[in-house]
């Protein structure tokens, strides 16, 4: 997808407006105002500039609903955002990445430009960020100098000594549940309080020296609801926009929602950068913090008010232990929802948990991330440690209990695995068509470990361990990493048993059979298969004209594909929406506006108008390298 390009006069245009409004920003001095937008956050699309790549990205984000710009915010964004404005701040989310991709010509420099933020925000919570995050911070710090530009996210938090030595760069917020982290940051910005006091915070003093807060608030609940899809609903409004917050391409069309119901993970997997040893090294996070139920289920009626997609479960409820999980199914049991839930399994179900399952939920799914078929694999990599018989068993009881699908995942470039290994996964998924008659509910998927081995994973940090080789170590070598022409030169691992190389042919030829396997067995018609295969076959070829540098393949005067719209697997993600409709009646969305207009009102009279008064005529500091504005020097 390339970009077009602008003619030398507009160029120059453009160029004295962003050097105008740089020189206003250059002016500006941190005070609240009181209709003004205190923090905004921008979500970065993958590669900054990837509308003007050319690059094979393969099937990396084929098993998730965004494309590979990863234009999915983290949810996350939407609690603090909540937080932060029920205690009369004003924030804003602006999806970077979904509005350069929904539109070619939208200029994400000029909007940063002319934005009046006090302080702006980038999540980097997935590696694949990494050059799209830096770049928005350098293009906010050019715009705005004087303006604090906050880093967060698991690798924000992994790679903050790295990221507040670079001159964009003034603060890193660390850990898995900022929210209160980042309001005392914007009362020690907007007020008096020193950043001293301001617990998971990394920052330079005047001189440019680093300091690193103890990352001490570690919440040992999980108190809102993530995401606060009410807050994306109210922002809507409040800023005009609903493209800024849109979760993905085609949310609208398919508005599926998550919750989250825990911060951490019980599990050991070895490849996860979520993993119960990578949240205890990176976040200091002991145990999952979860959501309370009655809490849980409450935020999952609130959404059915609204949408009528799928509401996806994210971790296994189970891990929260049995009274944990016996007392959602409970109270799902009592007043029964109306969307379709689909939960996770991460270790197989040999009790009576899928029948209880089935008894409080009317419509639901099921993902099993098996992610290889082989046992001694799995053993492992620590996940699904158990024989394949109990594999099968949980299947049945699933399918006997009344799932409406059951998606089960596959992965590429695991410790342990041979070529053999990661192609043998369809042999495995046809016996499973024959043991369970070919019964259609089962949908297989198989995907790549790319563009990137998770740091923080036991993998990553003991990597000699489980087989790997290492390429990549600083942020900024995976920066560079995700600007390489295809996604095989992206990767920033080897195993002992397979190279990138190798690597790249499994996951084509893995797709390939399991796509044969699907027509075979009629999951697909013969036009599906024959586009499948088709766009399978250019994708590999692109991979290897890279490697040549000959260029990608061209066609009828035009670039063969977009490998951002690339589909392989995407289309089976989608589950039926309910009633057929993707969102609620007209009166209960009527009602939601009310609700929501009444909010906004007691916010700005209950929480905006003392917070301003008791700002006003506030010097943003109060003693010397504690500050924002000692540490900027902007202290006029």
């Amino acid at each position: 997808m390339v970009a077009p390009r602008c003619s030398p006069r507009i160029e120059r245009s453009k160029a004295r407006r962003l050097s105008l409004r740089g020189r206003q920003a250059h002016l500006q001095i941190a005070q609240m105002r009181l209709f003004g937008t205190d923090l905004v956050l921008l979500h970065p699309p993958s590669v900054y500039d990837f509308r003007e790549r050319a690059a094979e990205y393969g099937p990396i984000s084929d098993v998730i609903f965004s494309t590979p710009a990863f234009e999915m915010y983290p949810i996350g964004l939407t609690s603090i955002a909540s937080r932060l404005e029920n205690h009369g701040f004003n924030v804003r989310i602006i999806n970077i990445a979904h509005r350069m991709l929904d539109d070619p010509t939208y200029d994400p420099e000029l909007v940063i430009a002319a934005s009046r933020a006090e302080v702006f925000g980038i999540d980097l919570h997935w590696l694949p960020h990494a050059h799209g995050a830096l770049k928005l911070a350098e293009i906010v710090k050019r715009h705005h100098p004087r303006t604090p530009v906050v880093f967060g996210g698991l690798s924000a938090t992994y790679f903050h000594e790295e990221l507040i030595r670079l001159p964009f760069v003034d603060f890193v917020v660390r850990g898995d549940s900022t929210e209160s982290s980042m309001l005392q940051l914007m009362h020690a910005l907007l007020g008096k309080a020193s950043l001293q006091g301001v617990p998971n915070l990394t920052w330079k003093r005047s001189d440019g020296t680093a300091v690193v807060n103890p990352l001490s608030d570690v919440a040992p609940r999980l108190e809102e609801p993530v995401p606060d899809i009410f807050y994306v609903l109210r922002s809507v409004f409040k800023y005009r926009s609903v493209k800024d917050v849109m979760p993905y391409t085609g949310w609208l069309d398919y508005p599926i929602t998550a919750l989250l119901t825990s911060r951490g993970c019980s599990m050991g997997c070895s490849v996860c950068g979520g993993s119960r040893s990578a949240y205890r090294a990176i976040c200091n996070r002991p145990r999952p913090a979860f959501r309370p139920p009655d809490a849980l289920v409450s935020d999952i009626h609130r959404i059915q008010r609204f949408t009528r997609g799928p509401i996806f479960l994210i971790h296994d409820l189970r891990h929260g232990g049995r009274e944990y999980e016996r007392r959602i199914l409970q109270l799902l049991s009592r007043q029964k929802p109306t969307n379709e839930i689909i939960l996770e399994l991460f270790f197989a179900a040999e009790d009576d948990y899928l029948e209880r399952v089935g008894a409080a939920l009317p419509r639901w799914s099921l993902e099993i991330t098996l992610e290889s078929h082989v046992e001694r694999i799995r053993r492992l990599n620590r996940r699904f440690a158990c024989s394949n018989e109990a594999i099968e068993r949980t299947i049945s009881r699933a399918l006997d209990n009344g799932v409406g699908r059951l998606d089960i995942f596959f992965m590429v470039g695991l410790p342990g695995q041979s070529y053999n290994d990661a192609i043998g996964c369809v042999d495995f998924c046809r016996e499973l068509l024959e043991r369970f008659s070919g019964d259609r509910r089962l949908q297989f998927f198989v995907a790549p470990l790319a563009p990137f081995l998770d740091p923080g994973s036991a993998a990553y940090e003991n990597p000699q361990r489980f087989g790997y080789r290492l390429r990549f170590q600083t942020l900024k070598e995976h920066a560079v990493a995700l600007t390489a022409p295809s996604w095989k030169e992206m990767l920033n691992y080897e195993t002992e048993w397979m190279s990138r190389e190798q690597i790249a042919s499994a996951t084509y030829a893995a797709m390939r059979r399991l796509t044969l396997l699907k027509r075979d067995w009629h999951f697909i018609d013969e036009a599906t298969y024959s586009s499948s295969m088709q766009a399978l076959n250019t994708s590999e070829a692109a991979v290897l004209a890279a490697d040549r540098g000959s260029g990608f393949p061209r066609g009828d005067g035009q670039p063969p594909h977009s490998s951002l719209t690339t589909l392989f697997q995407k289309r089976y993600l989608k589950w039926p929406l309910g009633r057929g409709r993707r969102f609620g009646s007209i009166f209960s969305l009527a009602g939601i506006g009310l609700g929501l207009t009444a909010r906004e009102a007691r916010l700005f009279f209950g929480r905006r108008l003392p917070l301003y008064f008791s700002r006003r005529g506030e010097p943003s500091a109060t003693t010397a390298d504690t500050s924002w504005r000692a540490v900027s020097g902007s202290g006029e």
